[in-house]
């Protein structure tokens, strides 16, 4: 059980108590999960280490080819921001589904990625830009895919004495646009029962020159879709193609899902999902009428 809370001052001092306190030390930043999980189940460690108002971790740069937030910066911080709703669509999107205002004035990027849900609101679009995480511990920084971040449901790649420093990705050219859509229990305050985030690249002819595809809820942890990724690269953005890709994802949700209770909803329900995402992803990247693929 916890019996202390520790707030240092600056990244340096939270990393050297991450160090002394090993398995007993936990990170809390906006708690909007943790005081849940510490309120309602017995917990292990005794040691909070609030790193809450640490300003080395709440930031948003956008540099010319790369955007990097760091891990403190909380979802308001990013839908409040004045250029990420223009620069990146799907994840300003995902940010302001979270929740309610109050859970986004506290919940930060950081914790929602290190809590390795399935349902994480801004991990599909994450890795639909194919964003990369930087973390720390006192004798080194080290960067890794987000995709290679989920190990597990709830488990994912950081060492006890590590923190989540920042994630990073490129920034989103002409002719690229990113898209989140989410199905939730309700319109608002809903954890995702379903989310799906797309990215693409459209070149001359409506051709396909490139295209991530993320969703979450769909199994343990969000992930990629690179099969479906694969099939699509190089095509001629169409009708036909739209069909062919949302019987494909109908097609990994089953295998994926098997005989699960939900498997019958939610492979119906990513089609739609997908169909949406994908369809308004190309119309904002070539940004012309593609209303004859919008039936």
């Amino acid at each position: 059980m916890i019996t202390k809370c520790i707030r240092p001052s600056n990244l340096e001092e939270a990393l050297e108590q991450l160090n002394q306190q090993g398995y007993d030390g936990k990170l809390i930043a906006g708690g909007t999960d943790l005081v849940i999980e510490i309120k309602h189940h017995p917990y292990e460690k005794s040691t909070l280490i609030d790193i809450s108002r640490l300003k080395e971790l709440r930031f948003i740069e956008i540099g010319e080819t790369e955007i990097c937030i760091g891990a403190g910066t909380r979802f308001s911080d990013i839908v409040n921001h004045p250029e990420m709703k223009g620069i990146c669509a799907g994840l300003w999107e995902a940010c302001s589904s979270v929740g309610s205002p109050q859970i986004r004035n506290a919940g930060t990027i950081g914790g929602n990625i290190c809590n390795g849900s399935p349902a994480a609101d801004s991990v599909p679009p994450l890795l639909a830009l194919d964003a990369q995480v930087i973390i720390k511990d006192t004798t080194k920084t080290r960067t890794m895919p987000l995709k290679d971040f989920y190990i597990d449901k709830g488990k994912v790649a950081i060492e006890a004495n590590e923190l989540l420093y920042a994630i990073k990705f490129r920034k989103p050219k002409k002719d690229e646009y990113i898209t989140f859509e989410k199905l939730g229990l309700r319109k608002a305050l809903a954890i995702a029962r379903l989310s799906c985030a797309v990215f693409i690249s459209l070149g001359d002819g409506d051709k396909i020159e490139d295209i991530r595809i993320a969703t979450g809820a769909m199994g343990a942890y969000p992930q990629r879709e690179e099969a479906l990724e694969k099939l699509l690269i190089g095509e001629v953005f169409d009708a036909p193609l739209i069909e062919m890709s949302t019987q494909e994802i109908f097609n990994i949700a089953k295998q994926r899902l098997g005989s699960r209770s939900s498997a019958v909803f939610k492979c119906e329900a990513i089609q739609g999902l997908f169909g949406k995402a994908l369809r308004r992803a190309a119309k904002e990247a070539k940004s012309y009428d593609f209303h004859q693929f919008n039936s």
